[in-house]
């Protein structure tokens, strides 16, 4: 089973619309997970064109009306896969989301919120956040694939585009 994962995308108070190359990253995914801030419900109907969308809340969604779950768990290829927002202080800690996927019983736990791409496996759960294809916070514009089969794990990292931070940019202090 192939999965897009995604998060963070504030359309439309940082961008107007997904951008394309998250469309060709997920065309060949069954399932695409949204961690949350999409903060319009049409993220979900872009990506549905696509393949069937799981989302959760995020706290940009709660501000903007958009009522989703604050959590949702599904079964893949034998592993269980929990998808939250991650609203930990501090952003991403590693000890409250595996608190967190240890409630939800989960093999594997899906967030966003930090904006920005990890993966960690601690304590027996896999941790991974697709940062963000909009707004990503010191780091490239991310979305994720997750393959699963016969419960082996692969997870795959897609940069979307060019750095928004331009600290990050290096190719413009490349010399010929």
């Amino acid at each position: 089973m192939l999965i897009g994962l995604i998060s963070d995308t504030h359309i439309p108070d940082r961008a107007r619309q997904l951008p394309d190359n998250v469309l060709e990253a997920f065309k060949d995914v069954d399932l695409i997970l949204h961690a949350g801030d999409l903060t319009s419900p049409k993220v979900i109907e872009k990506l549905e064109s696509i393949a069937p969308v799981m989302a959760v809340q995020g706290n940009m969604d709660r501000a903007n009306g958009i009522n989703l779950p604050q959590a949702k768990t599904i079964e893949a290829e034998g592993l269980k896969i929990g998808l939250i927002h991650g609203e930990v202080y501090p952003r991403a800690d590693t000890q409250q989301l595996v608190y967190i996927a240890k409630e939800l019983d989960v093999d594997i736990l899906v967030s966003g919120h930090s904006h920005q791409p990890k993966i960690e496996q601690t304590d027996g759960v896999l941790l991974i956040n697709p940062g963000s294809p909009i707004v990503p916070r010191l780091a490239d514009r991310t979305v994720m694939l997750l393959e699963i089969n016969n419960k082996e794990v692969d997870v795959e990292i897609v940069k979307i585009g060019a750095p928004v931070c331009s600290a990050l940019d290096f190719d413009k202090f490349k010399r010929d």
